[in-house]
């Protein structure tokens, strides 16, 4: 039990290290507030002069992050308005809390049916804890940007071109949940996540090209079998029809006759009686 506590000890402690930068309160010691006292005092001796340095304006998107000494003032981040800072101690970080967005650069990836596309996106996303952008990474847009890159060729590189073309959406989506979980600790909500091409060599189009001609050609034929078996069978049908009337034929006749004669052209008919073709076919 003794060890068992002794190890779960180093651990809580590397836990409450490895927290996430929000929210500092430290003490800044005795050196520190004789610091602070001097530029307090130095601040009120060139008053006139002074309202330059320690007053600063932050805009109504954007928020300071004040480190006096080193160390984060108050935990949070400052703004919007006006804002007092000490001169010689405090320094200030502004942090843009609009939605930012950019393009990620064609990545040429192998994917799992071993076909090299060329895939590009753009990604949509803001700064929600000012402080943690700040403390927790050193460019937060840079990060974003890289990691991005190295999502999109990950996730893509597990599927296959026909998955690729057709579940755009969805995989854009899973890219979105992996960077709004990665990003989550510097402070960056991911808003969203667009593929905007992919690109195919010229010898892989001309193949689906091909492909796809074949296939079109292919049902054109099965289309066009299916026809003449239908019609063949209707055929089949009315001479039965016709077989148990030989009036019936002699009718057909008739209405064959009446539709060459009503089209314009220049051919002459002379009808012969069916009686005379069937003593000829007897004899």
């Amino acid at each position: 039990m003794e060890m068992k506590t002794e190890s779960r000890i180093p651990e809580h402690k590397r836990q409450r290290k490895d927290e996430l930068v929000d929210a500092i309160k430290g003490d800044i010691g005795v050196c520190g507030w004789i610091i602070m006292i001097l530029s307090a005092l130095f601040a009120a001796i060139i008053f006139p002069f002074s309202i330059w340095f320690c007053i600063k304006i932050i805009k109504e998107y954007e928020r300071a992050v004040v480190f006096r000494l080193g160390r984060i003032v108050s935990g949070k981040a400052r703004g919007p308005g006006l804002m007092f800072i000490l001169p010689c101690t405090d320094n200030f970080i502004k942090v843009d809390l609009r939605v930012i967005s950019f393009a990620i650069p064609p990545q040429e990836i192998l994917t799992k049916d071993s076909v090299t596309t060329t895939v590009d996106g753009v990604v949509y996303y803001k700064i929600e804890n000012a402080i943690r952008s700040v403390a927790n990474v050193n460019n937060v847009h840079l990060a974003t940007a890289q990691l991005a890159q190295t999502t999109l060729r990950n996730i893509l590189g597990t599927q296959t071109l026909s998955s690729i073309l057709s579940n755009r959406e969805e995989i854009a989506h899973n890219i979105q949940s992996i960077l709004d979980t990665a990003t989550q600790q510097w402070g960056v909500k991911v808003e969203r996540v667009e593929m905007r091409d992919v690109r195919l060599p010229v010898q892989m189009q001309r193949a689906m090209a091909a492909e796809a001609e074949a296939v079109r050609e292919a049902r054109a034929k099965i289309v066009a079998a299916e026809g003449e078996m239908n019609a063949s069978r209707a055929l089949k049908e009315a001479s039965m029809v016709i077989c148990e009337s030989p009036a019936a034929l002699q009718l057909r006749y008739l209405q064959t006759l009446n539709t060459i004669a009503t089209e314009n052209n220049s051919t002459i008919i002379f009808p012969i009686p069916i009686d005379l073709l069937q003593s000829v076919i007897k004899k």
